[in-house]
């Protein structure tokens, strides 16, 4: 569910269903919970409500503090892995320069094929939260072929294609993790908590009563409208490869690896 509509609404359409969603439900239920108990007003609970909910607050505000950091530190550490998996192909083709002809295109062709895989083919698959290995394994299991055939003859040659053989291997390690990353979601206990948690704190606020309905109106719809930011906050870092907020496959266009995606750049098989 949140897969679609982090894929199919914009961010400020999801601000606005979930964020002003949350406030006109606190609004409503509090006007109309006013109205049917009106001795809400004089405001004879407050101590006991006051107490209940600056314990929940403070526990319901743990809980969403954890799962955001979390969740951020989660896409920020998928943007390293996709910087560094990009990085990792443009050295190889940096390397490849040292090779003869032969091995040089190709290590070209294998590398070209792989990054217009990554983004043209595993790319969308991560977006839908079903990455597949077989998306790109073709190209990159070229490219280990060609280093595997080819027998250095020189130091020169022997130093870069040692450098050339270590960066393959880190990108092998660092699709696996991307892979990994796209798969990741919010635990089921955490999603309750962060969900469920708004529906119990949300309708505490109905029993704090005040004179002024609205004052009351508006302290309810500032508390909604602050938990609905961080539940918003929630849903469009839970998934790192989709929605606006997304990681994105620029690094594998840029710099080394932008001759690839030239008209005249090396062919693809």
């Amino acid at each position: 569910m949140s897969l679609w509509l982090l894929n199919h609404l914009s961010s400020f359409t999801l601000a606005v269903v979930l964020v002003g969603g949350t406030v006109a439900f606190a609004v409503a239920g509090s006007v109309l919970l006013r109205r049917r108990h009106p001795s809400l007003a004089e405001g004879e609970h407050n101590d006991m409500v006051g107490v209940t909910l600056g314990m929940f607050g403070a526990i319901y505000g743990i809980i969403l503090a954890f799962v955001i950091v979390t969740l951020w530190t989660q896409l920020e550490s998928t943007q390293t892995i996709v910087a560094a998996e990009a990085t990792d192909v443009a050295l190889i083709a940096r390397d490849a320069a040292a090779f003869p002809p032969a091995v040089r295109d190709g290590l070209d062709a294998a590398l070209s094929d792989y990054v217009h895989a990554v983004v043209e083919h595993q790319w969308p698959l991560m977006r839908e939260g079903r990455p597949q290995y077989g998306a790109t394994e073709r190209s990159l299991v070229a490219a280990f072929d060609v280093l595997q055939a080819y027998d250095p003859r020189t130091p020169r040659e022997e130093v870069f294609y040692e450098e050339a053989v270590s960066h393959l291997n880190d990108v092998a390690a660092q699709r696996r993790a991307r892979i990994t990353m796209a798969e990741q979601e919010l635990p089921p206990l955490l999603q309750i908590l962060a969900f469920g948690g708004a529906l119990v704190l949300v309708p505490l606020t109905f029993l704090y009563g005040m004179r002024r309905l609205r004052i009351q109106v508006l302290f309810v719809a500032s508390v909604a409208a602050l938990i609905g930011f961080s539940l918003l906050l929630v849903l469009v870092l839970d998934r790192p490869f989709a929605g606006e907020l997304s990681v994105s496959p620029a690094p594998y266009k840029e710099g080394a690896l932008a001759r690839y995606w030239a008209p005249e750049g090396p062919s693809r098989t």
